[in-house]
């Protein structure tokens, strides 16, 4: 099964991938997480989004589209994706189209995770990561739960920066809501719930 995961950044999307990944052992594939591999590993693709990434724009779609045709040749992705963080415009989603004809591997759904931007910028604002493992969790958190690593808080992550990333969501990204709508591919679901709720919503509606 293909999934396209929409919705802004704080929706949710990432918890629900990883759910769904441990759940169903799907291959999840997160823009976000090569994206920032690629920044802290200094790799030339790393050094020109990092620019992007501080001032919470969109990395161009030729970067983008370039680095997911090379990841979706990889063989743990024949079984289907969950695709979090791509598409982001149109032009992406047009070329995920194309790229997944010539795979043989046609989109089954975009699952839209829908939460008021209001909602979102309390989540992010008070969202932190840990620097060892990854563990996302919250300002209540002053060392990981999981490894007792340090807890921060992410540079996009600050008001100013979450603002823009969702004025640029609404600009950008929002319209792929119609291109799936269009296309007949569109699911909405209600983020602003437990995310057990919220799973047994995509569950349903993804016929898991």
């Amino acid at each position: 099964m293909n999934i396209v995961l929409l919705g802004a950044p704080g929706a949710g999307k990432g918890t629900q991938a990883s759910m769904l990944v441990e759940k169903y052992g799907m291959c999840h594939i997160s823009t976000g997480d090569i994206l920032r591999a690629a920044v802290k590993n200094q790799t030339p693709l790393g050094v020109k989004a990092k620019a992007f990434m501080d001032a919470g724009d969109l990395v161009p779609d030729e970067l983008i589209i370039d680095l997911m045709k090379e990841r979706m040749q990889e063989p743990d992705t024949e079984k289907g994706v969950l695709l979090d963080g791509f598409p982001r415009t149109t032009a992406q989603a047009e070329a995920l189209d194309t790229m997944l004809a010539g795979l043989e591997r046609p989109l089954d759904a975009a699952l839209l995770i829908d939460v008021d931007f209001d909602v979102i910028i309390k989540r992010l604002t008070s969202r932190r990561m840990c620097r060892e493992c990854g563990y996302i969790g919250t300002a209540a958190d002053e060392k990981c739960p999981k490894c007792a690593g340090e807890m921060y808080q992410r540079d996009d992550d600050n008001e100013a920066t979450v603002r823009n990333r969702l004025d640029v969501y609404e600009k950008s990204t929002a319209p792929l809501i119609g291109y799936y709508k269009d296309a007949d591919k569109l699911i909405t679901i209600d983020g602003d719930r437990d995310p057990q709720v919220v799973l047994a919503d995509v569950e349903k509606a993804l016929n898991l």
